[in-house]
C-alpha cells in the first residue's frame, strides 16, 4: 500500500472475545486459529495476498482491502467462509474462539508505520464497544459478531447480495471516544442479534424494553 495518498478501502477490525483471560498456550493457539480462518476466508473471495494490508493487533487484527474488492464480498461470502471456519475450529476445540469483527469504508492511508485514518479508528471502536461486547455475552453459543457502521450498511449491506442478510441487522448507538454515531449488528444464522436494550432493565417505573438505543454503560469483559 502506497503511503503517497490515502485511498478509500474497506476496513476489517477483527478481536477475539476473552483473550485476556487466556495463558500464553491457549492463546498461541487462539491466534493461529484466528488467522487460519482470515486467510481461509479471504481465499473464499480470491482475495490474495498482495490485495490485503494485514497487521496483527495482539489479540485481533486489522486489515484494509484493496480498492478493487467488491464490498459486497465482504459482508458476504467472506463473513459467512468465516462463520463456517469458526464453527469447524469450535466443534473439535477446548479452547473456543468467538470473534467480534467491526467493518467501516473510507479514506485510509499507511504512513509507513501502520494503517492511519477516521475509517481504521471507527472499525476498531465498533469491535470494541460496550455493545458489540455486551451482544456477545447476551449470545454466549454464537462465535462471530459483525458491527458495520451506518454508512456500510445503507451503502452495501442494505443492497443484499450472496450470503448478505440486511433484514437480520439491528442497529444502536454506538459511544466510545470520539466516535458517536449509529452501528449496525448481525450474527450469522440469528434473526436478530440480543442487543443489550433487548433485556428488561429494572428501574425506578420497574422493568422495561428496549429504548431503541443501546448506550455504553455497563461494558462486560467479553
Amino acid at each position: 500500500m502506497s503511503s503517497a495518498a490515502a485511498v478509500n478501502r474497506l476496513v476489517v477490525f477483527g478481536d477475539a472475545c476473552g483473550s485476556g483471560r487466556m495463558g500464553l498456550d491457549a492463546k498461541r493457539r487462539m491466534r493461529a486459529a484466528m488467522y487460519g480462518a482470515f486467510a481461509e476466508a479471504y481465499a473464499a473471495v480470491g482475495v490474495e495476498v498482495d490485495r490485503v494490508h494485514q497487521e496483527d493487533r495482539g489479540d485481533g487484527i486489522l486489515a484494509a482491502l484493496d480498492p478493487g474488492v467488491p464490498p459486497t464480498l465482504m459482508v458476504g461470502t467472506w463473513l459467512d467462509s468465516l462463520f463456517q471456519s469458526l464453527r469447524e475450529h469450535n466443534a473439535g476445540s477446548a479452547d473456543r474462539l468467538r470473534l467480534r469483527i467491526g467493518m467501516n469504508a473510507g479514506p485510509v492511508l499507511d504512513d509507513g508505520r501502520g494503517l492511519v485514518g477516521r475509517a481504521v479508528d471507527v472499525a476498531a471502536r465498533l469491535c470494541d464497544s460496550a455493545v458489540a461486547r455486551r451482544t456477545m455475552e447476551l449470545a454466549p453459543g454464537s462465535d462471530l459478531l459483525l458491527v458495520v457502521s451506518d454508512w456500510l450498511y445503507a451503502n452495501v449491506v442494505a443492497e443484499g447480495g450472496r450470503y448478505v442478510e440486511p433484514e437480520t441487522y439491528r442497529s444502536a448507538r454506538v459511544r466510545l471516544k470520539e466516535t458517536d454515531e449509529t452501528a449496525w449488528f448481525h450474527i450469522p444464522r440469528l434473526p436478530a442479534p440480543p442487543l443489550p436494550e433487548d433485556r428488561p432493565v429494572s428501574g425506578p417505573g420497574g422493568a422495561h424494553g428496549s429504548t431503541g438505543r443501546a448506550g455504553e454503560a455497563g461494558a462486560g469483559t467479553g
